[in-house]
């Protein structure tokens, strides 16, 4: 792939002295909102602008100054994109929260006040998009979606910014993803999506993508919970088959996971010597600090980000060792 010189120049300002993405992530909405409203034992509509604000803020504030970049909404992120370190650039979520569950296929749709340009104007260096998506769901819903990927691609080449697609993937037959069964798909629907939306045609330009296995499930995994997926060599030849299809930078979410799992999963990445360029990382360093601010308030949060938060970015950064450039993928 190449990328323009403008796209060139956010792209630094996403990354770190050497080319590596390490990122926060506090673009969360609705599953803040139902979290925070669990932590206090409330309604979610009694959560508030201003808490779902003073949150993001405070996670910003304190994590951003050990990230390279930060991807935050504007329905609440705005604040906080004000808040955060001057070493962090901002990449800015286009999608809104969640999916149509009107409907099968988990179709995505974007916010209505936004779009490229103006997601520019807000001083982003990315664009970010969610969707949901397996290659196993019926090929009409896919077909939407690598519509709705197309127009965006074309709408961020246009303005000379970063296009960056994460995907999550799904049991379209309504399967629980955190399950044995899942598990053992896993690595196929990961492999499959990185190699069709690196096609040129949805002008993606870097992959925000799930590791290939659920480490509970890899034998001898440090978080492993007993029953088997893969042998911890298969899961590391997964890892290989997935960064083997695509020519794009590619980088992993944490996808809800908690810290300790997160950490073992980049350990078999490097393990696997998959040439990824980071990380863009948010509940495994910041989701124990829910109940802390919904019980005990601001300043407790702000407490337990400069110590356990601190803590949980760091750990995700020593992970970062054998993480390629981004711009090493470039031809």
């Amino acid at each position: 792939m190449s990328l323009s010189q403008a796209k060139k120049d956010h792209m630094n300002k996403l990354s770190n002295k050497d080319g590596i993405i390490a990122a926060a992530a506090m673009d969360q909405r609705g599953s803040l909102a139902k979290s925070l409203a669990a932590g206090k034992g409330v309604p979610q509509s009694e959560i508030t602008q201003e808490m779902m604000e003073e949150f993001k803020t405070a996670v910003v504030s304190v994590l951003t100054p050990h990230a390279s970049a930060i991807l935050l909404d504007t329905e609440f992120g705005l604040p906080a994109a004000k808040a955060r370190s001057a070493n962090a650039g901002l990449l800015l979520a286009y999608e809104k929260s969640g999916y149509d569950n009107t409907q099968d296929g988990r179709l995505p749709d974007l916010l209505p006040d936004l779009s490229v340009r103006r997601i520019k104007e807000l001083g982003a260096d990315a664009v970010k998009i969610l969707i949901y998506y397996t290659p196993f769901d019926n090929e009409g819903v896919n077909t939407i979606k690598h519509a709705f990927i197309e127009r965006i691609g074309s709408e961020c080449s246009d303005m000379e910014i970063p296009f960056f697609l994460e995907f999550i993937g799904y049991d379209p037959k309504g399967g629980d993803e955190k399950g044995l069964e899942f598990a053992k798909l896993k690595p196929q629907v990961v492999l499959k999506t990185m190699q069709e939306f690196s096609k040129p045609r949805y002008q993606v330009d870097v992959l925000k993508v799930e590791v290939p296995v659920n480490a509970e499930y890899v034998e001898g995994s440090s978080v492993y919970k007993g029953a088997k997926a893969y042998t911890r060599a298969e899961a590391l030849d997964h890892y290989r088959a997935a960064a083997d299809v695509t020519s794009l930078p590619f980088i992993y979410l944490s996808a809800g996971v908690g810290n300790a799992q997160f950490t073992e999963s980049l350990s078999m990445a490097s393990e696997a010597g998959t040439p990824y360029s980071g990380v863009l990382c948010g509940r495994a360093t910041w989701k124990e600090g829910i109940p802390v601010y919904a019980k005990q308030g601001l300043s407790a949060l702000t407490e337990w980000l400069k110590t356990e938060g601190v803590k949980n970015i760091n750990a995700v950064n020593a992970s970062l060792g054998s993480a390629k450039p981004w711009h090493s993928r470039l031809s």
